[in-house]
This record gives C-alpha cells, sequence and structure tokens, in this order.
C-alpha cells in the first residue's frame, strides 16, 4: 500500500480537482492506494468535502483539526494514520504535480530511503524564490544534508522513517535533516511544479524569522540534542577562561602598581576591561550549568528514547551440534 498525505488549510476550491488527479493515477498502481486528508482548522468549507469523498470513496481518509495547528501537527497525524509501506507527502494547493509521484517512489530503493522534490521550473513570485534559495543553501551548509529544495512539499519516505522522526512546531521543513539525522539516506529528484490556481499562500514574511529559528534548534538538536554539554560547555569554557585571563592580568597591573615603586596606581574600578571579565566568567559559569542540566534531561529522557536505528537483523545459522548446549541467558 502507498499512503499519501495531503495537508490542507483553507484549500476548498483544490481539494475535488486534487483528488480526481490521485484518483486517475491510482489506476496505473499495481499497489493499492491511500489518500489521507487532514484539514487543519479550515474555515471554508473543506472539511465538508473531504467528508462526501470519503463517504464516496473507500481509499479516502479525513482527519480534522479542531484549530489550525501547522503543518507539521498535520504531518504528524497522516503519519500516525497511514498503514502504507510507502508514504508520500504533497500540498494541498495543487502546486505539487501528483503525477510526479511515480518519480519518487521508483528513486526510492536500497541507496534512498527519503525521495525529496526538486521544483523545477518554480512558479513563485520573486520574493519567494530569493529567500527559499538562499534559506536552503543555509540549511546545506549548517546541516550537511545538501538539497536545492528542503521545503518542497512533495516528498516520498520508506515507513521506518516517520516512524523515528519526530515533528512538532513547524520543523515539516527540516523532514530531510531529521530523517539523515538518524542514518537514513537522502536524495533529491526534479519533478514538475505548477503554478498556483486558487486562493494564496498561507505563509508570509514572518515565516523567515520563523524558519532561521527552527534552524539554529534543528542544528542544536540532531548536533547535540543527546549531548547539550559538548556544546553549551564549551562555549561556558572558553567564556570562563576569557574572563579568569581578563582578571589574571588586571590582578598583575594592579600588584605590579602596589608593588613597583614610581608606576602610576592602576585603580581597577575605573578600568571597563574589569567589567568585561566579570561579565565574561558569570556568563560562563551560567553556560556551564546550563549544559550541566541539558546533560541530566538528556541523561533522563534517553531512558525511554532510542538513541539508535537498526538498519537489519539476522538471525545466526541453526548448528545441529550445538542443540543440547547451555541457552544464552542475559541478566538484568
Amino acid at each position: 500500500m502507498i499512503s499519501v498525505i495531503i495537508s490542507v488549510y483553507d484549500e476548498a476550491e483544490s481539494i475535488e480537482e486534487l483528488h480526481d488527479q490521485l484518483h486517475e493515477l491510482a489506476s496505473s498502481f499495481e499497489d493499492t492506494l491511500e489518500i489521507i486528508f487532514v484539514d487543519d482548522g479550515s474555515r471554508d468549507g473543506s472539511w465538508s468535502l473531504i467528508s462526501q469523498l470519503a463517504s464516496q470513496d473507500p481509499r479516502v481518509l479525513g482527519i480534522r483539526f479542531r484549530r489550525n495547528f501547522g503543518k507539521a501537527a498535520a504531518l504528524a497525524a497522516g503519519f500516525d494514520a497511514a498503514r502504507g509501506e510507502r508514504i508520500v507527502t504533497l500540498d494541498g494547493d495543487l502546486q505539487d504535480d501528483p503525477a510526479e509521484i511515480p518519480k519518487l517512489l521508483a528513486r526510492l530503493g536500497s541507496d534512498c530511503d527519503v525521495a525529496c522534490g526538486w521544483k523545477q521550473p518554480r512558479h513563485d513570485p520573486w520574493h519567494k524564490v530569493i529567500p527559499s534559495w538562499v534559506f536552503n543553501r543555509l540549511v546545506g551548509w549548517l546541516t550537511g544534508v545538501l538539497l536545492h529544495d528542503h521545503n518542497c512539499g512533495l516528498k516520498a519516505f520508506r515507513r521506518d522513517v516517520v516512524h523515528e522522526i519526530r515533528l512538532y512546531g513547524e520543523l515539516h521543513r527540516f523532514i530531510p535533516v531529521l530523517a539523515a539525522s538518524r542514518g537514513f539516506r537522502v536524495a533529491e529528484v526534479v519533478i514538475n511544479h505548477r503554478p498556483r490556481k486558487h486562493g494564496k499562500s498561507k505563509y508570509g514574511v514572518e515565516r523567515f524569522t520563523k524558519g532561521f529559528l527552527d534552524l539554529l534548534s534543528v542544528k542544536f538538536i540532531t548536533g547535540y540534542g543527546d549531548r547539550p554539554q559538548h556544546l553549551l560547555g564549551t562555549v561556558g569554557l572558553l567564556s570562563f577562561l576569557l574572563g579568569g585571563l581578563g582578571m589574571l592580568i588586571l590582578a598583575t597591573q594592579w600588584c605590579g602598581s602596589r608593588l613597583i615603586d614610581g608606576v602610576q596606581p592602576v585603580h581597577l574600578h575605573q578600568t571597563a576591561a574589569l567589567y568585561y571579565s566579570l561579565a565574561l566568567c558569570i556568563l560562563g559559569a551560567q553556560f556551564l550549568s546550563i549544559g550541566l542540566l541539558g546533560e541530566m534531561i538528556a541523561a533522563f529522557l534517553a531512558r525511554d528514547m532510542d538513541t539508535y536505528s537498526i538498519a537489519e537483523h539476522t538471525e545466526p545459522a541453526v548448528d545441529s551440534k550445538a542443540d543440547h548446549a547451555e541457552p544464552r541467558t542475559k541478566t538484568q
């Protein structure tokens, strides 16, 4: 089974047409196609259309949020409900072409667990394209996951991927990064992008600020989520050492001015370097303390979380000579 998850927010004009395109596509699949519409708190009648489609087409499943929780929450709900071994996500605004789904599914293989779309050519206004270009380069530079379009809505996954990544807030932009951090292989596929036919984009200028802050969070989570002291402690230690070095130099100057005749006395309370050094020492101590608290929280959460991912598992061959051997036991 192939599960197609569609996040919908005030896309009533597009839902029926998108369903028709997916229905046409399903006829070309040997596998069963499951269509999951997730209504993210729409107020334009989208849910009525989804309910109608679900009553007419047994392949359609509808999920409705009481209010708008965001795309990440919508995708997470779709992942939980999906039954397919391969899962596809796309937006409900008709800009993602369902005809490109077979191309993404074909890319999934022994060397690819996540197939991301790369919109070519992209039919968006310049004030969305240019910031998006900068954002994708920044994400690639900070995370090492080099993609032309991290935020493309059209993606295909193996089922194992969606079980291991946890989406919240607005982390849907960083699904490839989160997957790569768990050891999954990410690839990119050029896809057709269509101009918007109905409505308008739901994302404004504020998404750039949120996206940058989320990028910092993702960098910390994927790089230092299970060892926060390595980052915070390093910053704190450097700050503390710089502040301590400054204090040592000032103390040497003050002692020299008191012990050596003819040297002009040094009044530390009139020296700006004293306050800078004190501030660095205080900041260093705070960073070290926060890092220690982070380590304690990470150690507590690690008891209930898998910190590794198994790619394959094989059973040992049966040895007839070992039939009467002592059983292996595990002591806890």
